[in-house]
């Protein structure tokens, strides 16, 4: 065994060691492609999304250097019918970019894999020729002198991307050589997997390597279901160990993935199963670049943008022609699809929609957006925390002008015209509220369903805030209508006092009255 070639199962044995999720269906995937067209295959997802525990995994059951039976036979895998065909049957070459680079020194990543690998292959080999003018020759040397083809996996590839820039050419240069040379790839690789962050990086308009098969946040396909936990996974941690599943379910669901659907972060599932608490985990990650950086870009709209994310309307983004880096940014959609990328953003394929996922990523956006040295953020957050105050302190005139001054902002974006869209205004007025609140849309409450509800969290001395919308109407027929139904009787005893909050748009006000009234009584 050695560090780059056939590691072992050291790795994927400690795993099994630990709380653990059976993800071995993804070999499945792995062997269906194994010798054919589609051999390549690249994987990104954002950190903490067991990339790495996947990369071991493949080490295990495809190092041919180790007997890894016992660690699989009791997993999915094992009743596949290609299970025993493929299990411990190559050599493995097996990459850890993030290592490759502290152990290599930034500026010589690729000559010292070309020669870590080669006398790993001597070492294992005696008698094997190495050509010390072509790596990829030597490779091929290697499965002629074994007769056993190669599965190549890399995990964390885009590392010399994010981290090392100034190397980026030369490290393409050699993912080329290795998988886009046709003939001399499909001599050595029996496959190829790679893990990341982000997706291959684009020379131009066109993939650098374009012979992967990608499947990303933006487009995971058949592998959606191993991204991160579903929730029947998630479900049944919780029964077997009596955690309390809503509570996960609002701190890390909400990556809802085609034919999957609800997608939790592995990593802090797991942090919140062993802490028995429930927390924002993901601070405890590392991203290349801080959140702060990527929201504060000078792009018109991304500002609004976020200000809605975090009053929790969808946004259409483009994903299209991103340059899969982390500095190459044209505009505001690039900025999102950035996101979308590293976990900050949920993609909804069908609608083109991002939005915020959960509660742990919601207080990432919350605490960040406070330290951006922009105006425009700035005097939003500012105004936002004010209309609160003014809400929880009955100026009904200042909720008033506040939600019509966010109207005439936000009108070209939202097509101000019916109720829905005076939701999303009301939304988007009290985007701050996370430092206090948590939010209800259409919560069962009496005879029907209230708009929306903002309870206080856990100690908060605020009051529920139970909001009723009108069109056309009245505030005050708002507010009866939410004594009418009885809305209060759903949130009696989430809070110590009760206020309603009755909103109206008027869009054949006369000239010189406000279009928008508010009404604010206590329960």
């Amino acid at each position: 065994m050695g560090n780059y070639l056939n590691p072992g199962n050291s790795g994927f044995a400690e795993v099994r060691r630990s709380l653990y999720i059976d993800k071995s269906g993804l070999i499945n995937q792995m062997n269906q492609v194994i010798g054919t067209m589609q051999k390549l295959t690249c994987i990104s997802r954002p950190r903490r999304f067991g990339k790495s525990f996947a990369a071991k995994m493949l080490c295990a059951y495809y190092d041919k250097s180790c007997d890894s039976s016992g660690l699989f036979e009791d997993l999915a895998v094992a009743k596949d019918e290609q299970y025993l065909k493929h299990l411990n049957k190559y050599d493995v070459i097996y990459l850890d970019m993030t290592n490759v680079i502290s152990e290599a020194g930034r500026e010589e990543i690729v000559p010292y894999i070309r020669k870590k690998v080669s006398e790993e292959l001597v070492n294992a080999y005696p008698g094997l020729k190495t050509d010390p003018e072509s790596f990829t020759a030597t490779l091929v040397n290697a499965v002629e002198f074994t007769g056993n083809k190669i599965v190549a996996i890399i995990d964390e590839w885009d590392a010399p991307i994010r981290e090392v820039p100034a190397v980026s050419k030369e490290y393409l240069e050699f993912l080329r050589s290795l998988f886009k040379n046709s003939g001399a790839t499909d001599k050595i690789f029996a496959a190829g997997y790679m893990t990341g962050i982000l997706p291959i990086k684009k020379d131009g308009s066109q993939s650098a390597i374009s012979d992967f098969q990608e499947f990303s946040m933006i487009f995971p396909s058949r592998f959606a279901e191993y991204v991160g936990f579903t929730e029947e996974e998630v479900q049944k941690l919780c029964d077997e160990y009596g955690k309390d599943f809503s509570m996960m379910k609002q701190w890390y669901d909400g990556y809802s993935l085609e034919g999957v659907g609800s997608i939790y972060n592995p990593n802090s599932v797991m942090q919140a199963m062993r802490n028995n608490k429930f927390r924002s985990y993901w601070t405890e990650t590392s991203t290349a670049k801080s959140l702060r950086e990527y929201i504060s870009l000078d792009f018109d709209g991304l500002s609004k943008t976020i200000a809605g994310l975090l009053g929790g309307i969808e946004v259409t983004v483009d994903t299209n022609g991103f340059a899969n880096d982390l500095v190459t940014f044209r505009n505001r959609d690039d900025v999102l699809t950035l996101l979308i990328h590293l976990g900050y953003l949920a993609y909804n394929e069908d609608t083109e929609k991002v939005h915020i996922p959960n509660e742990e990523i919601r207080r990432e956006f919350a605490k960040t957006i406070r330290e951006v040295k922009r105006d425009e953020t700035i005097r939003r957050v500012r105004e936002s925390d004010q209309l609160i105050y003014d809400t929880v302190h009955r100026n009904a005139e200042a909720v008033a002008a506040q939600i019509e001054k966010i109207h005439a902002e936000e009108t070209a974006v939202l097509f101000y015209n019916d109720e829905q869209a005076l939701r999303s205004v009301i939304k988007l007025a009290y985007f701050s509220y996370k430092d206090h609140y948590l939010k209800f849309e259409e919560l069962p409450a009496g005879d029907g369903y209230a708009d929306i509800v903002y309870l206080p969290k856990k100690n908060s001395i605020l009051p529920v805030l139970v909001i009723e919308m009108k069109w056309n109407k009245s505030a005050e027929g708002a507010i009866a209508q939410i004594k009418n139904k009885h809305y209060p009787d759903a949130v009696k005893g989430d809070g110590g006092d009760i206020l309603l909050v009755g909103i109206n748009y008027d869009k054949d006000a006369p000239a010189g009255k406000r279009k928008h009234e508010c009404v604010i009584e206590s329960c």
